[in-house]
Parts: structure tokens; sequence; C-alpha cells
């Protein structure tokens, strides 16, 4: 069953628009425009139709899908009902076919030739056709991305349920890591397991193992830095890289179920030079500090402000007093987490008032870091998975912060 207070959201960002209706496509399963409306259902090619007044309709390519649009609850366009094998045998064209689906699916919703709000993924150049075509028509079309992402902004209780879920798992796969990490024995400086090196590539394998068992995906590739390859904040780390002792070592996992988790914690076994231990320190107390900020009501670019304004006490560079630096803090403090990794809130300088100030449902993460790239260098990040409510915040990811993965152990 659709969301109804999700739905109203939507509607009041259509209307807006000036839009009569929403069309959101997916072009495979899972894709962010698509899932807030059908869940768990596994459609290949698809999309929803939201009128302005009305039920939500699903319309689906193909009767093999046929359970799976049903499962949805949706009030459905079937394949025959849009006269599918009709069109594609008139229309071999790509883009006409398109076309002549979506104008068929918006005639049987009672959506009249005028503005439609357009949002999700399709072959661009095949989509820029398919409008031309309906232009003709009468319709017009704008952008619906914004609007389903401020609608999605908060998340209702199912959804929450899933980011805790996958986000269980993460803390899991992190708790393997340490212990992988703890049990290393050192030899000419570097970790050795099983008889052989401890790789990159090896924690990463574990990791994927852990996610693949709790049906999780990693649609982007997990980061395991070490070194001066963490002093570049997106730098995934070269798999046949063996990990040494004494140097930093960046472990940011961000799977995907429904719904994406996300949290980084930084290792090193073996004594870690000061400098590591002296910006660990700092980035732990930005952390904190954050944690004590993000509370509803706050906006995320004065939590930014905040945790800058600390940093740079401490010595460090950060965005506010630097702009444009590649070392100290370098990046923003935190973003929405959902259907996309990057979802609202916005934690940057001058999000509109509905983007940058949290609420309760809002689900966030707090990450700041500091990076000394290049030869010798280090990267330190912090990152927790927060949902925020009337009373409060709810930490995720309630993992320990020490460098030394022994001390998670027991």
């Amino acid at each position: 069953m659709i969301d109804a207070a999700f739905v109203v959201r939507l509607r009041g960002e259509l209307a807006a628009l000036g839009a009569e209706a929403l069309v959101a496509l997916a072009h495979a399963p899972g894709e962010p425009e698509v899932a807030p409306f059908v869940g768990r259902a596994r459609l290949g090619e698809a999309f929803v139709v939201l009128p302005a007044v009305g039920e939500p309709r699903l319309g689906y390519w193909t009767p093999m899908e046929r359970e799976e649009a049903a499962s949805t609850g949706l009030e459905l366009l079937a394949p025959e009902a849009l006269e599918l094998a009709r069109l594609s045998r008139e229309l071999p064209d790509p883009a006409d076919l398109l076309a002549g689906v979506l104008a068929a699916a918006l005639a049987r919703t009672g959506v009249v030739p005028g503005r439609v709000a357009l949002a999700g993924s399709w072959p661009a150049g095949v989509l820029i056709a398919a409008g031309e075509k309906l232009a003709a028509a009468g319709w017009s079309f704008v952008s619906g991305s914004a609007a389903l992402r401020v609608a999605r902004k908060t998340k209702r209780a199912d959804e929450l349920a899933e980011i805790g879920r996958v986000a269980a798992v993460t803390c899991e796969a992190f708790r393997a890591v340490a212990s992988r990490l703890a049990g290393a024995e050192i030899r000419d400086g570097e970790l050795i397991c099983d008889g052989k090196g401890l790789t990159v590539g090896r924690i990463k394998a574990e990791v994927a193992v852990r996610f693949a068992a709790a049906g999780l995906t990693q649609p982007r590739e997990a980061i395991v830095a070490p070194a001066e390859e963490g002093g570049v904040p997106h730098t995934t780390g070269t798999p046949e890289r063996v990990l040494r002792s004494g140097e930093s070592l960046i472990v940011d996992l961000f799977p995907k179920g429904l719904l994406y988790a996300d949290c980084t914690r930084t290792f090193c076994v073996g004594e870690p030079p000061e400098a590591l231990s002296r910006a660990h320190a700092d980035a732990l107390a930005a952390l904190e500090l954050a944690h004590a900020q993000a509370q509803t009501g706050a906006r995320g670019w004065d939590i930014q402000r905040a945790v800058c304004a600390l940093l740079a006490d401490r010595g460090w560079p950060t965005p506010v007093d630097a702009p444009g630096t590649l070392r100290g803090y370098v990046h923003n403090l935190g973003h929405g987490v959902g259907y996309e990794l990057h979802e609202l809130p916005s934690f940057k300088e001058g999000a509109a008032e509905g983007d940058g100030r949290l609420a309760a449902g809002d689900v966030i993460t707090l990450e700041p870091g500091l990076y000394e790239p290049g030869e010798g260098g280090f990267g330190v990040r912090l990152e927790d998975l927060v949902v925020l409510d009337e009373t409060g915040a709810e930490n995720l990811t309630p993992l320990p912060y020490d460098l030394d993965p022994r001390a998670w152990l027991g």
C-alpha cells in the first residue's frame, strides 16, 4: 500500500510545478524514482503515473512481470491494457513506442494533454525524442526529480526499518573487518593472515560475502583505502595493496537493500604515528560536536560551520577558511540517505530552507574527516548514520571509534 503522506507531499510539489501528473520511469529494478511506489517488486522496465487526483498507477512492459506488478498493490496499467503488442508492431522506433505507451497510460489514468512532471531513468536520446513527439499532441514536460527528492526526505516506518536492517548488517561487516585486522601477524611491517599478505582486495571480498548473504548489493565499490590512498577521500583502494602496520586504513561501507546505509571507521594496526593519532582525536571531537547539534530544526550548513570552526581552531584548513583545500577537512559534513546514497537534507551552503533544515524522519550521515594526501600521507574519517525524531536522534551505527582494532574485540 502506497504511503498516503508521501503522496500528499509529492502532490504538493507537483502543484507548485503546475503539473497535472508525475510520470516516474525506471529502466531496471530498484531505481529510486519508482522504488517508493513499488517497494520490493522486481520489475524491469516500468513506470508510475501519479495524477493530481486519483490513485497512482503502475505500468509495466511484459506479462512475465504480472505477479511482481500485482504484489505492489497499485492499480495496474498492464501491457494488454496499453496495447503494447500492437504498439510494438506498429512503432518499431523506441522513441515512437515510448511516446505511444505514455500517451496511452496518461489517457487511461484520466490525464488530458497538459504539463507533466517527468522523473527517473530511460535512455536519454529516446526520452528526448519521445517528449518531442508527445509535445506535438499538446503535452509539455518539466523535471519532477526535485519534487521526488523532497517527498522522499521524510522516511516512513517501513523505510526506517529497512535502513536499520542494512545498517545492522553493515555493523556486522565492520566487526568482522576489525577482527581480521586484530588477528593479523606483523611481518616485516606487513599484515599477514593465513600465511599471506592481507590485501585491500581480501578485506573487500570478505565484506562482499557478508553483504551478499544478507541480500545486500554494492552499487558503488566500497572504500578500503590505506595510508596515502586514504588521503584522497573517494579513492577506493588498490586491491593488490598489502596493508602495513602503523598506517591509517579508512573503511567506508555503503551497501543497499531496498534502501542504503552508510558508515565509516578508520583503523591502524600497530603503533600509529603521532600525526595520525592527533588527526583521529580531532575528527572524533568533530563527530561528537556534530552529534550534539544534529537535532530537528537545525540547519545542515550551520552544523558544518561549527565543525569547520572546531577543526580550524585545531590548525586544520577547512572549506570555510580555505575554500578548495585538498588537505585537512575538505568536504561537507554529511548528507541524507535513503533510496539513493546521497539524498536530502543537504549540508551545503545555500541549500533551500526545506532542503537544508533537519526534520523528524530524516536519515543523515555525520562524517568529518581529515586528510594528508601524497607520500607518507594518511586519511581519517569517522561516519555515523543517524535517524532524527521529535525527541532527538538515534545512532544506527553504534560502533567503536578506536583506531586499534583490538579495542573492538570482546
